[in-house]
């Protein structure tokens, strides 16, 4: 077996530099179901590009976990003989991914304009975030919270009608690129918060009586990279000194448990904590912005994908937060309303040991910098399409999550005082 994976690490490494198509390209999903099958899978990693889905990094997998990634053509075949003589369990879930990301999109003729159901490039999201501002004066305003890395202003949306002594719920999305059903929901949720206003008794108070800030998109340099580039790529597009591997996971530069647990040191692994907490002008401009109004940010919502996971801290240790009982309740009855509508299962509880341990999170980091109310979602699916979730499915995906953040924004409200 070891003469196979020799093999294989000899094979063309230049794959990196592929053209953008992902022709060929299969995504497998194993379950190991002993350390050696482990280790079989860390060597298989260190001698070829392999992208891990889920979970992040090779170096978080265990044993019996479900582990998708994503392997270059050419090498596909090596890995399926690979895994087939070490007698490890294993399906492949995307068989050309360059047919799933044609697939990914209802219809071939694109337009430039906003659509919610439909996902939309940087641009059309930022030309969108001014039209609904405009559009809706008594309860939406804009303001630029930073700058990207490249220089792309950071556009924040604030929702509520106007009072005094306002709490607030920070909530935002596309903190990894590739995570696409992520920005699109937070437009949904800002298109649904307008519409329904003096409509659904819930949100009308919700509105009157709270601000929303919502962050459409976090990592917009490299989200614009998905869509210019490289749809597979997910961190920020930084500079690395020393390297030429470029960009840092900003869901693992916050300070929290910083590089420690399921995060990397090293610039090109798709974990790379960053030289330092907040090295990243993304992370720090939305850091500084919930530092500054700390008084008033009573919840934090994070939308990723994929898994159709509710999560609460701790992800950068096993601890349990002193607030378990409670976050633990609110996240089943929230996963509850999610499920009302199609019957969409959610998984809910603490990162560390629902999912993975993972250290810099920006939930985590939120939770200690006093905002009790930290969730993160992992939007649909559980692995058929991953990344690439279809069109078709924004709408619903949308509708029942903005069924548990309504749930979770109402518990918020009636437990202010």
């Amino acid at each position: 077996m070891w003469a196979l994976l020799v093999l294989i690490g000899a094979a063309s490494v230049s794959a990196h530099l592929q053209d953008l198509s992902f022709d060929g390209q299969k995504v497998f999903r194993v379950i190991p179901q002993n350390d050696e099958q482990v280790e079989i899978l860390n060597f298989l990693a260190s001698i070829m590009e392999v992208d891990f889905w889920q979970p992040d990094s090779v170096t978080l997998v265990r044993p019996k976990m479900q582990v998708d990634f994503r392997v270059e053509a050419e090498k596909s075949f090596k890995v399926e003989d690979l895994l087939k003589e070490s007698g490890m369990e294993y399906q492949v879930l995307i068989d050309n991914l360059q047919a799933a990301l044609d697939a990914q999109f209802d219809s071939q003729a694109r337009t430039a304009s906003h659509s919610y159901v439909k996902y939309n490039n940087w641009n059309t999201i930022a030309d969108w975030t001014a039209d609904i501002a405009a559009q809706n004066p008594d309860l939406v305003s804009r303001s630029v919270i930073g700058k990207t890395y490249e220089g792309r202003p950071m556009y924040l949306l604030k929702l509520g009608k106007n009072g005094a002594n306002k709490k607030a719920i920070f909530m935002d999305c596309g903190f990894h690129a590739r995570e696409w059903i992520s920005p699109a929901f937070c437009q949904w949720f800002v298109k649904e918060a307008v519409e329904t206003y003096g409509k659904d008794s819930v949100m009308t108070t919700l509105l009157d009586k709270l601000d929303f800030y919502v962050l459409p998109v976090v990592n917009i340099d490299g989200y614009v990279y998905t869509w210019t580039n490289d749809r597979m790529w997910r961190k920020t597009r930084s500079k690395n000194a020393g390297t030429t591997c470029i960009g840092t996971d900003p869901n693992r530069n916050f300070d929290a448990g910083w590089c420690t647990l399921g995060a990397s040191d090293y610039p090109c692994s798709s974990t790379y904590c960053g030289s330092a907490p907040e090295s990243e002008k993304e992370t720090k401009a939305l850091a500084d912005f919930i530092r500054e109004h700390l008084s008033t940010i009573k919840a934090y919502l994070t939308i990723h994908s994929y898994s159709q996971l509710l999560l609460f801290p701790y992800s950068y240790t096993y601890n349990l937060p002193s607030d378990y009982q409670e976050l633990n309740s609110i996240a089943k009855a929230a996963s509850k309303e999610l499920a009302s509508l199609y019957n969409t299962e959610y998984t809910y509880g603490p990162g560390a040991t629902t999912i993975y341990p993972a250290a810099g999170g920006s939930d985590d980091w939120a939770y200690d910098q006093g905002i009790k109310y930290s969730f993160t979602f992992e939007l649909r699916d559980t692995g058929r399409y991953g990344f690439l979730l279809p069109e078709s499915q924004i709408k619903p995906t949308c509708e029942e999550t903005f069924l548990a953040v309504k749930y979770i924004a109402n518990y918020v409200l009636e437990h202010l005082y």
